[in-house]
């Protein structure tokens, strides 16, 4: 009894219909296609196709396997596996699959990879049953299946893009879903969209960027690692310009300076009075120059004498020539006052004559640039922000124009803009700046606590002299030199004097600076130096 129970049984199984069995049944009419797909655990959309052609003729459809989807973007499938029963041939590239069928019904078999899609937490399925065909179709019917029940379908019929509804789109009480559809124009397509419960099968779906200047500017996963890391390095670089900025405004106290060392004055870092301007405060102006000029005649390379008359003038006497002892800046100062073979020159004269300082003012640039108290990269840097735009522009139009991923050319653009425009804001004094900034405090804290009365004898002719440049830069000439005026037996100025060798008094260096300043900051080029 049990042996008749299981014969019986294996001929039920053996007698079922074979497309509950994912083979299609074979096409009654001419010109028909009987189709079977089913989605399998891994995602992958097997294909079965009868087709029926009629004797003495042809068919050929033509499969792309890059489509156009929403957004400008191509939607990307592949098909491998492929198999032809009957009388045909297939030919796969990589940019379509080409049947080609004679007359007869002949079985086509393929794998779809990138039919499944996740959409709002569903598990998608789209594929076009018919389409590429080149001749007309009189029936096209269909069946689906998955491992889970869908939960509605869509099929569509005509030509590309349009929204007639196909003859038949259901699911059956079993979970398989038939489509059906006649009378088919060639090159008309029958397109089905099947959702099943979110996770069924794992998505497989590619979308890439359409080979169009717009699909050049999708964005994409590298553009949006590109533009994440770009935002990162804004956001270090914003946090190290805040920084500098800070460390820039706030340099922090005064640090301690000896003004003499040994029987000899010394500079922090050997910083020249005509820098100190620049080094606090960035910009240099007459009181700069004024200091240079004085600090020429304190090392002998000028002798500033009183000319007679009512009204008091100074003149400036070549003393020493210039010698390798002299910065470049130095120098261009010393040609600036006598130039040529020039011996002497009158402060009036100096005024009157409106002399340039361009060349003066390039000189001490680049002498503080060269001793790096400060850098020439913020105002390299917006000419530079230029040039990166204008590389990112071309490099934005080559890749449109080639491979696509345009968006990177936009961020070159954008770091170039962000340089051009950042570069305001960044300061142009290194660390080692803003601590010779510490310093120079530390020297006007130390002139001010000077007492001439503790400075020995033998030193305050010294001291005097060599600090007075400084002193002036920073703003303190007049108590430097009314401290050691005030003494029973003030040093003498050696580099000073009056035509008749008399004795000039030491209160006298205070009213030559002052006209010294005010000769500088008269001429339309030492206001050009202030600014």
């Amino acid at each position: 009894m049990k042996i008749c129970l299981l014969v019986g049984l294996l001929l039920v199984l053996g007698a079922a219909p074979a497309e509950a069995q994912g083979e299609p049944q074979l096409p009654a009419l001419p010109n028909s296609a009987e189709i079977s797909l089913k989605v399998e655990r891994d995602g992958a959309l097997t294909v079965v196709e009868a087709v029926s052609v009629p004797s003495e003729a042809t068919m050929t459809r033509r499969i792309p396997l890059r489509t156009a989807a929403p957004r400008d973007r191509d939607r990307i499938i592949g098909i491998r596996d492929v198999v032809i029963e009957g009388a045909g041939n297939a030919e796969l590239t990589e940019e379509e699959l080409t049947v080609k069928l004679k007359g007869g019904t002949s079985i086509v078999r393929y794998t779809v990879d990138g039919a499944v899609a996740d959409v709002d937490g569903l598990t998608r399925v789209s594929w076009q049953l018919a389409g590429g065909w080149d001749a007309r179709l009189e029936l096209v019917r269909a069946s689906f299946a998955a491992p889970s029940i869908p939960n509605a379908v869509s099929c569509y019929a005509g030509s590309e893009g349009s929204r007639a509804h196909c003859a038949t789109a259901q699911i059956a009480h079993s979970g398989l879903t038939r489509f059906s559809q006649q009378n088919l124009a060639p090159g008309q397509r029958m397109e089905i969209s099947v959702e099943l419960p979110g996770g069924t099968v794992p998505a497989n779906a590619r979308l890439e960027p359409s080979k169009t200047f717009a699909g050049a500017f999708v964005l994409t996963a590298p553009v949006g690692w590109a533009w994440g890391g770009f935002a990162l390095a804004l956001i270090v670089a914003a946090v190290g310009a805040a920084l500098l900025r800070r460390r820039d405004r706030h340099p922090g106290d005064a640090l301690p300076v000896r003004l003499l060392t040994g029987n000899a004055f010394s500079s922090p870092d050997g910083v020249l009075p005509g820098q100190v301007g620049t080094v606090l405060s960035g910009r240099a102006d007459a009181v700069d120059l004024a200091a240079t000029v004085v600090d020429l005649a304190v090392r002998n390379y000028l002798w500033v004498s009183e000319e007679p008359g009512e009204l008091t003038t100074w003149r400036l006497v070549r003393r020493n020539p210039p010698d390798e002892q002299l910065t470049t800046y130095e120098r261009a100062v010393f040609d600036l006052l006598l130039p040529g073979e020039s011996e002497s020159v009158l402060l009036s004269e100096i005024q009157s004559a409106r002399i340039g300082v361009g060349s003066v003012r390039e000189a001490l640039d680049d002498s503080v640039v060269e001793r790096r108290w400060y850098s020439r990269l913020p105002g390299r840097l917006p000419r530079a922000g230029l040039r990166i735009c204008l590389y990112g522009l071309f490099l934005t139009v080559l890749l449109a124009l080639t491979v696509g991923y345009a968006q990177l050319g936009l961020i070159v653009i954008a770091a170039g803009a962000v340089l051009a425009v950042a570069a305001r804001w960044l300061p142009v004094r290194t660390g080692a700046g803003v601590l010779l900034h510490r310093r120079l405090l530390g020297v006007r804290e130390a002139l001010l606590a000077t007492k001439a009365t503790d400075v020995p004898k033998l030193e305050r002719e010294v001291l005097l002299s060599r600090a007075l440049p400084y002193a002036l830069a920073l703003g303190e000439q007049e108590r430097w030199v009314a401290g050691f005026a005030e003494l029973k037996g003030p040093p003498k100025i050696y580099w000073y004097g009056k035509e008749d060798d008399g004795e000039v008094p030491i209160a006298r260096v205070s009213d030559f600076t002052a006209a010294l300043v005010g000769t500088f900051a008269a001429t339309r080029q030492g206001r050009r130096l202030e600014a």
